[in-house]
């Protein structure tokens, strides 16, 4: 309430500062408006994916033909690649900078830190974020990790390459291996600045839901995105700082002489003067964000999807409350999981049954939000647009990752399959391809809220269906070749005899990765060029009911010219009819929540 008692000074501050000229600096590099650090964001997390799927490409060309020359490993990789042939400890660290960049720089800043910064003030009805400072520092400090990843890609010694777990002892020893060195350090330190920035970011995002919502708009009349994002934060703030207890104790081990993580370390023979510690104790740190961190990436793309789905189906989402149910109880879930990537650790078995317990547990409340998407889309008025694709493209990859988790979540069957390629497949499409399709509908969606300009809308099907069959050519393959039992990780399997009948199946998967990057190309030129050359956008292009639609197209800071719109209903009131089967609004099938309720009409609220 103390935000609506100074909503009219805020009025007027705005005002006041509408009509002072910004500078190119304030206003686009070190802006405290929400919605240009949400493009920022954007911008920066598409750059770092280019970069992590040019990895991925990379490596995928050595796995399907290892015994070949490439000049373009010899190009991009120089010494790493001599006479275009990779080497081994190449090869390692563009896998575990590819898993780096894409969890941590993509899929969590990507989509967290670009839609909760658009939408949260957005559709609460607030003029910006509680703390516009914090959130420019929050970006700046994502953009200085970002840096140092990719400077780390240049060292003399090569960059980290202990997999993007960081298991010890490699990443505790900087003599271990050359990834150990000085690429190791940088890959902690830009770590450790990134978790500062998430935290920032979480905390600014929990203040904003909690205190500076608009007069009417309860938290059952929020829309799943905000709490999905509202959630999300709770989570990194619960979760993050333990990994950075980890990253520093980490950073103790190599350049302060402790033993954490270390015990009876032996190199070339001689003794290391290291007792008392444990991997196992890492493993336990590193993974208790490492499964909460899975949901911080899947969440917002979630709300997305939710929101997406009602708009385009032209119907009411399915099971509000029980959305928001199973969004609290796998945020609770998550946080009691983590076990399950540890039972090959010599874990006591009855701990094993209890995380396995835990883990098909946190299947019910995921379950619940596929059905309740199916039932969206029953019987809905459906506009196939390409956020929608993507919507139910998620849906689709979200069931296909999902089955595969219970055999994985079973200490007894994840023991035969665990670091093969079954975990590969079953991580990259239910946490890698779903949230990337999240993040997708997110854009196609959003863009002509963030930019004033519309998408095209054939380029984005072409996009939309080659990487829907790409998508499904490179993972569906994997669990195949992962229950023949193909270990993932290894640079060439051309010393296992055993593996020779799968090698043409590791050339099919890459003809796969090859084509799904290259289209990824036509979603960037639609992208950049939209920006600038996109048709114009009308205020409120998808006929959507949530608050941002009611906001002018060119952008203000302080969102709403005048006084912030009243809140009167739920957000998903599409399609909704009188007594006499007439529309609310006559002639139009949604009602904005910012619309006082009719006489006699009753407030829906599934």
């Amino acid at each position: 309430m103390s935000a609506l008692a100074t909503a009219p000074a805020q009025d007027h501050h705005d005002d006041h500062g509408h009509h002072h000229k910004q500078s190119f600096i304030t206003k686009y590099i070190f802006s405290t408006d929400h919605k240009m650090i949400s493009k920022q964001y954007l911008i920066t997390g598409i750059i770092m994916g280019i970069v992590g799927i040019m990895m991925s490409v990379l490596f995928r060309m050595q796995l399907a033909w290892p015994e070949e020359s490439f000049a373009i490993f010899e190009a991009l990789l120089g010494k790493w690649a001599p006479d275009g042939v990779m080497t081994p400890s190449i090869y390692l660290a563009l896998v575990t900078i590819h898993g780096t960049i894409m969890v941590f720089f993509v899929l969590t800043a990507g989509l967290s830190g670009t839609f909760s910064n658009l939408l949260i003030p957005l559709q609460i009805g607030a003029r910006d974020m509680a703390s516009g400072f914090l959130n420019m520092l929050s970006y700046w400090l994502f953009f200085v990790s970002s840096v140092i990843m990719l400077a780390s890609l240049f060292i003399e010694s090569g960059p980290a390459n202990a997999g993007w777990t960081i298991y010890p002892p490699l990443s505790a020893l900087p003599q271990a291996i050359g990834g150990s060195g000085l690429g190791m350090t940088l890959w902690l330190v830009s770590l450790a600045i990134f978790i500062a920035s998430s935290l920032l970011g979480s905390l600014n995002y929990i203040v904003t839901v909690l205190n500076l919502r608009t007069k009417g708009m309860s938290m059952t009349r929020l829309p799943l995105t905000i709490w999905a994002f509202f959630v999300t934060a709770i989570i990194g703030v619960v979760s993050f700082p333990v990994l950075l207890s980890a990253a520093l104790l980490l950073i103790m081990d190599r350049s302060f002489g402790t033993s954490f993580f270390l015990s009876d370390i032996y190199i070339s023979g001689e003794v290391l003067s290291h007792q008392g510690g444990s991997p196992v104790l890492f493993e336990h740190l590193f993974w208790f964000l490492g499964h909460p961190e899975v949901y911080i990436v899947i969440l917002p793309a979630m709300g997305i999807v939710s929101e997406v789905m009602a708009t385009n189906a032209r119907k009411p989402i399915f099971g509000y409350r029980a959305m928001v149910a199973s969004i609290l109880a796998i945020a609770f879930l998550s946080t009691i999981v983590w076990g399950h990537h540890m039972f090959v650790s010599g874990m006591n078995p009855f701990l094993g049954s209890v995380f396995t317990f835990t883990t098909l547990l946190i299947a019910i409340p995921s379950a619940v939000k596929a059905f309740n998407w199916i039932t969206t889309l029953w019987k809905g008025n459906l506009q196939m647009n390409p956020a929608m694709l993507f919507s139910i493209g998620f849906v689709s990859t979200f069931i296909t990752g999902g089955l595969t988790g219970i055999i994985l979540g079973d200490s007894t069957l994840d023991i035969n399959v665990h670091d093969t390629y079954f975990v590969i497949a079953h991580f990259h499409l239910v946490m890698g391809i779903s949230a990337i399709y999240g993040l997708l509908a997110g854009v196609y969606h959003w863009f002509p809220k963030m930019f004033g300009r519309m998408m095209n809308k054939n380029m984005g099907y072409v996009h939309f269906w080659i990487t829907a069959v790409g998508a499904y050519g490179v993972f569906f393959p994997m669990h195949f070749i992962g229950l023949a039992g193909l270990p993932r990780r290894y640079y060439t399997n051309t010393a296992f005899p055993y593996f020779d009948d799968l090698a043409d199946v590791n050339v099919i998967i890459t003809v796969f990765a090859l084509i799904t990057a290259a289209v990824q190309v036509l979603f960037l030129w639609n992208f950049f060029a939209s920006i600038f050359y996109g048709r114009k956008a009308t205020q409120n292009p998808w006929n959507a009911t949530t608050l941002e639609w009611t906001t002018p197209v060119e952008h203000i800071h302080g969102n709403w010219p005048g006084e912030i719109p009243s809140v009167y209903r739920w957000p998903y009131d599409y399609s909704k009819t009188n007594e006499d089967g007439e529309y609310v609004i006559k002639g139009q099938d949604f009602v904005p929540q910012n619309v006082p309720l009719q006489e006699n009409e009753e407030e829906l609220n599934h």
